[in-house]
């Protein structure tokens, strides 16, 4: 009966500390709205890795989970890509995303979006620890456009699997591990 007990102890003490790693380290989130598409659908379920971003600094083209600004007055998390990184100055223009960093402009390739923005945009420097996140649905995404970026305390984690639906299901295109 000891040998029960003490097996039945271990397999909960066991249970108890995977349950723990598993919610410190990847959380889901469900894509709201279409600002993510063709990359994401309105539903879809994500598995977010909350510990990447302890390893190295977050990267152009991440698709991020974040909490969004108070003054956009949310309560659900945004996901977006990053564009723009700390330094780097952000321009939108006949339809291409350029950056600009140290003296030097680059146009930014995006294979992932279908339908260039119909829009011109002039940004600021990004701040120090701050990303400039823009939706892959150029045309209809609450964005950094809107004078806003994610700070890096604020971001919950990088997108890291598709669960939903399951015609979906596998790792997230600019997935790479660390």
């Amino acid at each position: 009966m000891k040998t029960y007990i003490r097996e039945v102890l271990i397999t909960l003490t066991l249970a108890i500390v995977i349950f723990f790693l598993i919610q410190a380290t990847v959380d889901s989130s469900v894509v709201v709205g279409c600002s993510m598409e063709p990359s994401l659908d309105d539903g879809q379920r994500l598995l977010i890795n909350k510990v990447v971003y302890m390893f190295h600094e977050p990267e152009r083209g991440d698709i991020i989970v974040f909490d969004p600004p108070d003054s956009l007055g949310s309560e659900n998390d945004f996901i977006k890509r990053i564009i723009g990184l700390p330094g780097e100055r952000i321009e939108i223009k006949d339809g291409v995303v350029y950056i600009h960093q140290d003296g030097q402009v680059s146009p930014l390739d995006e294979p992932y979006i279908e339908d260039p923005p119909r829009y011109d945009f002039q940004g600021e420097v990004i701040p120090d620890n701050e990303y400039f996140v823009l939706g892959d649905n150029r045309n209809n995404s609450n964005d950094s456009r809107g004078g806003w970026t994610v700070s890096r305390e604020d971001i919950v984690g990088k997108a890291w699997l598709s669960i939903w639906p399951l015609a979906e299901w596998g790792l997230m295109p600019n997935y790479s591990l660390p």
